[in-house]
């Protein structure tokens, strides 16, 4: 097959429309189609693959699971489940130190959430109105960004609260800054007046990935704890995208000195095979088990998953790439701000690390930015697009942690070009 075609002949339809582009392989840095041209990946995969493709390190561990022990009943431990728990819990604050290992982010986005309802005994949940979680039920009733049409009912208690969006947020301090903490302030006098006085958790990103490349400003997370604490509800935070060293520190609520007191990991746990965690203190966990808190699924605490997470926690830590990560980040941002200045129709540049984006403005911002993104592709440079009501156009940019300086620039090359070429 050279194209797509015949998808319609067998594929479920589950997006608004494929890549028109078959690949047939992957290595480092690049995807091949099926004629074996290269595309640099400025999206590890789906945003997950932040060792490159077909890493030789993650190649091994997959090849020696595979090989010797890959899965067992799910109420069995194994050593490579043992040794992921304590390495893993060794990367974060001594107050998350209880992992359940799973397969998918919206898995871990689910076991979370019960988890808090098992907790506090309470029931609704508050997220961004930009929000992405998953599709699974409970996950996708607190993803406000798409997906909510022609389903009926949400999950009860789903409740929401304003993104910080410096850009079009109508909460202005009289200089006309963003005046973040007011908004804050009256998205939780909002949602005050809709709850039953059953106020579970916050489930939030630290930054929207999928909501426009929103990041928190600095001092917004710690007031969120506040307030959460002040209702009793637990704070989950959900780093599928930004842990692992993805924003330049290993977890992105470092940089707000704040310890959720539920994590979730997965897209950058696995470097894009299926691996997600949830991590969450020891007083939580006792009395979750106290209460009979069930998550008992095929594959949760899998030896394959746990070798996988292992080796991807190896290498970022053999190799430096937190670091790495941070002076990439830079250097990206430089190059971007670059475009900005060449540019007119580039009206923002945001985000951290290795998760950057920037919006493209114009009389038609969205049909730009598509016309961007397909120029790219047939230039060899996939990058990703989020089109959101109201928002125009937002390329997202997150290569892999292992891309080289060289391969970097190259792709902000192809950048500017495409928008030359059609801007």
């Amino acid at each position: 097959m050279s194209g797509t075609d015949s998808y319609d002949t067998n594929l479920v339809r589950y997006s608004p429309g494929f890549s028109p582009r078959v690949i047939s392989r992957a290595a480092g840095s690049y995807v091949y189609d099926v004629s074996g041209a290269p595309i640099l990946d400025f999206t590890s995969g789906q945003m997950s693959a932040v060792l490159g493709h077909s890493h030789p390190d993650v190649v091994a561990a997959v090849t020696a699971a595979v090989s010797n022990l890959d899965h067992v009943f799910s109420g069995m431990l194994t050593t490579p489940l043992l040794e992921f728990a304590s390495r893993l819990a060794g990367t974060l604050p001594a107050a998350l130190s209880k992992v359940l290992l799973l397969t998918t982010g919206a898995e871990s986005n689910e076991a979370a959430l019960k988890m808090a309802k098992v907790f506090t005994g309470k029931y609704e949940v508050v997220s961004f109105d930009r929000s992405w979680h998953g599709m699974t039920a409970g996950a996708a009733s607190l993803t406000f960004s798409a997906g909510r049409r022609s389903l009926g009912p949400a999950m009860p208690g789903s409740l929401v609260l304003p993104t910080p969006d410096p850009v079009r947020s109508p909460f202005r301090a009289a200089d006309g800054s963003h005046d973040w903490r007011t908004e804050l302030e009256y998205g939780f006098q909002l949602i005050d007046r809709q709850s039953s006085g059953s106020l579970a958790a916050c489930l939030i990103e630290p930054i929207l990935s999928s909501g426009g490349l929103i990041e928190l400003p600095v001092g917004y997370l710690a007031r969120l704890a506040e307030l959460c604490r002040e209702r009793g509800m637990l704070m989950i935070l959900d780093e599928a995208q930004t842990g692992l060293g993805r924003t330049g520190t290993m977890y992105a609520f470092e940089r707000d000195g704040v310890v959720p007191d539920l994590l979730t990991l997965s897209k950058t746990l696995g470097a894009g095979l299926p691996v997600a965690a949830v991590v969450t203190s020891d007083e939580i966990e006792q009395v979750c088990h106290a209460r009979g808190f069930l998550f008992f699924t095929t594959h949760v605490s899998d030896p394959l998953a746990a070798s996988v997470g292992l080796a991807v926690l190896d290498v970022i830590e053999r190799d430096g790439l937190v670091a790495r990560s941070a002076a990439l980040g830079e250097h990206l941002r430089e190059r971007l701000l670059g475009l900005r200045e060449r540019h007119d129709v580039v009206v923002d540049v945001r985000g951290r690390g290795l998760l950057q984006g920037i919006e493209l403005g114009g009389d038609s911002p969205e049909k730009l930015a598509a016309a961007v993104t397909d120029e790219c592709l047939r230039r060899g440079l996939h990058v990703n697009i989020v089109q959101l009501p109201g928002m125009g156009g937002v390329m997202r940019i997150a290569p892999p942690l292992t891309i080289s300086d060289a391969e970097l620039d190259h792709g902000t090359d192809v950048l500017d070009a495409a928008i030359a070429a059609v801007g």
